[in-house]
């Protein structure tokens, strides 16, 4: 596996990739289908060099989204899951902040609350969003 910065031409396939990742997860896919259109990367995010993508047999596996010391979205392609792939999005986020002198935090989904803490994300409260409440993490 290969983390890099994603290209702007990569943005339809990582948007696809995006509404594979959370359409599988249970919790959100009635939110997601009801409002399709939550599923954006927006061209900016990737133009900033903001989006890093794990490439796996030169198929891209996942993305993360670090915009400011925070972690803005995480997705990896659910026959994936479980592979490491996800934590290792992060820990290349986790580097590309702490190299800019910054922590990271996320706004956590509840369902990924235990792979967050495997990352060594500690809660520190509730934030609300667009589907509801979730968790205030960092690192």
């Amino acid at each position: 596996m290969r983390i890099r910065r994603a290209l702007p031409e990569e943005r339809d396939a990582l948007e696809e990739l995006q509404r594979r990742a959370s359409l599988a997860n249970e919790s959100d896919r009635p939110h997601l289908e009801a409002h399709p259109d939550a599923i954006d990367l927006p061209a900016e995010q990737l133009e900033q060099n903001d989006v890093f993508v794990a490439e796996q047999a030169g198929c891209l596996a996942g993305f993360a989204v670090l915009i400011d010391g925070e972690l803005d979205g995480l997705f990896v392609e659910p026959e994936l899951w479980g592979r490491g792939i996800g934590r290792a999005l992060v820990a290349e986020a986790v580097h590309e902040a702490r190299r800019k002198g910054l922590s990271v935090g996320v706004i956590a989904n509840p369902a990924a609350l235990g792979f967050y803490q495997k990352c060594g994300f500690s809660i520190e409260g509730e934030a609300q969003t667009r589907f509801g409440p979730a968790l205030r993490m960092s690192r």
